[in-house]
């Protein structure tokens, strides 16, 4: 997928990395991209995490390291009055280029390495702390904080998220049209979505928006979009009272069979075994 350049050096000052507390009603779909590395940790939100090829739900204590120039967004829903919150840090190859050069420092070299195809960890409480309290820190205690941070996570096990590298094509011609189509599906996957209509949204003949979504995102547009059906399935059978029956029609698919069928595919279990490895 095609994603917006963000411009971080803007934004840090004379600061030598970016550091902050972002908080909002939720969080929006922005599909975008950065040359520095980023540390996203989601003190309070839920909704799904799309980095690179890999579309996924999270959730509350959600740690994600993200490479130079792979495209992510987060994408939430309003929950009443409570705020998505999260800790951000963002800092580039040039700053930490040095800090590699050392023996130490070989296994935070590694983990920058994986990063390109985003990495999930699983924090404990010292950590989370560790994290929020650089927002707050100032001076050379900033930067010492976030080696420390960068060390504890290179030892730490850690799940890879996209399936493969993501070589992202930067096409000014090509951000508001990807996006648009990208908002269309996330907030229509659960009608019935034809394929004309997506491609009329961009002005695209079916085939040929159909070359332009295989390119942008590495998957067929069918594909994407049982995908996305099928994360809002895992949420509904682990969240709700409902049957597999109503979610899989809430979810957007015609047929109970269908369903069945793509979420075994896609997950390697049973809508219903699905929610009894999930529910215990």
């Amino acid at each position: 997928m095609k994603a917006i350049l963000e411009d971080i050096k803007s934004n840090q000052g004379a600061s030598s990395f970016y550091a902050f507390r972002y908080q909002v009603p939720y969080f929006q779909f922005k599909w975008h991209y950065h040359p520095e590395f980023e540390l996203t940790y989601i003190v309070k939100g839920n909704g799904y995490r799309i980095v690179g090829n890999s579309y996924e739900p999270f959730a509350d204590g959600d740690l994600v390291l993200l490479g130079s120039n792979l495209p992510h967004t987060w994408s939430g829903k309003a929950d009443g009055d409570i705020n998505s919150d999260a800790v951000v840090i963002q800092f580039s190859s040039e700053f930490i280029s040095s800090f590699l050069e050392f023996n130490e420092s070989i296994l935070i070299k590694k983990m920058l390495e994986n990063s390109l195809r985003g990495i999930n960890f699983d924090p404990d409480e010292q950590l989370v702390s560790k994290i929020i309290e650089l927002t707050e820190t100032n001076g050379v205690n900033r930067i010492l904080k976030l080696i420390s941070i960068l060390d504890i996570l290179s030892k730490e096990q850690i799940k890879l998220i996209a399936p493969n590298t993501f070589h992202n094509v930067v096409s000014k011609k090509s951000e508001v049209r990807i996006n648009k189509v990208c908002l269309f599906i996330q907030n229509n996957f659960h009608n019935k979505i034809y394929l004309k209509e997506v491609a009329d949204l961009i002005y695209l003949t079916e085939s040929n928006f159909c070359k332009f979504f295989k390119k942008a995102t590495g998957k067929t547009f069918s594909d994407y979009l049982n995908e996305i059906r099928i994360n809002d399935a895992c949420r509904l059978l682990v969240q709700s009272e409902k049957t597999v029956s109503q979610i899989s029609y809430e979810c957007g698919f015609e047929t109970l069979s269908y369903f069945n069928r793509v979420f075994l595919k896609k997950k390697s279990v049973t809508p219903s075994k699905y929610k009894i490895n999930n529910t215990k």
